[in-house]
């Protein structure tokens, strides 16, 4: 999983590099709206990267509307004015890595809205996934070895009850990330194990229960200590 999201972090390094490259090539070859940019296979060797980063910093630029590929044709430069193009182009480059903090603060937002759907939304067989989530979390965590994997998966199946794909989706993206960092900094241990499975069991009965506001309720308590975690971070940095 480290691996993986050094992997993915150079990845994002190198395209953002490929993003400032095509907007000097914008700029200083004056390219306008409706202008062919050169082929990619051309781009690719010009800035010494691979193809596929190529096509992902592409892919990126086409999904905030600053450039369009048409098949057989190749890519050009959409129909934005110069101070759009450079000022969204710089904001994409100054995208920094995201820290503990925005991370959680995002998950947990996320997750209060999240929860509601799922309590309104969840089917039986949504019901099946989360406490089987549960079970398996549940067991992990009272045989002393590492539940964090089995929490991931418990709060992904109420994500996914949530039946919007949209939140879903979000949850996903930023996953990995929360991993990445639990792995190096494990601000859970030492937690009462009992006191941890009754937080999710009453999230899971709230849920059941269809009580979208009690889902919540039980949500942000089960997120308590957590928010006493960023508060003491909001105390002693500089954010």
């Amino acid at each position: 999983m480290k691996l993986e999201i050094l992997a993915q972090k150079e990845n994002q390094a190198i395209q953002n590099e490929i993003i400032s490259k095509i907007q000097d090539l914008i700029n200083y070859k004056n390219l306008e709206p409706g202008d062919r940019l050169p082929p990619e296979r051309t781009m690719a060797e010009k800035f010494g990267v691979s193809r596929r980063n190529l096509s992902k910093a592409i892919q990126k630029l086409e999904f905030y509307g600053l450039l369009t590929s048409k098949p057989q044709s190749g890519t050009f430069i959409a129909n934005v004015g110069r101070l759009a193009m450079n000022g969204i182009l710089d904001n994409l480059q100054e995208l920094g890595e995201p820290d503990f903090k925005s991370l959680i603060e995002t998950r947990i937002g996320l997750e209060l809205v999240i929860v509601q759907y799922a309590a309104q939304r969840r089917t039986e067989q949504d019901l099946e996934n989360i406490k089987a989530a549960l079970n398996a979390f549940k067991e992990k965590l009272l045989e002393g070895s590492d539940s964090l994997q089995e929490d991931i998966l418990y709060h992904l199946e109420i994500a996914k009850a949530s039946h919007n794909t949209a939140l879903n989706t979000l949850i996903h993206l930023i996953t990995p990330e929360i991993i990445g960092i639990y792995e190096q900094d494990r601000i859970c241990e030492g937690d009462e194990a009992l006191s941890k499975i009754r937080e999710h069991e009453d999230v899971y009965k709230a849920i059941e229960a269809g009580d979208a506001q009690l889902a919540k309720e039980k949500m942000d308590i089960h997120f308590s200590r957590l928010k006493e975690y960023l508060q003491e971070l909001e105390e002693t940095s500089d954010y």
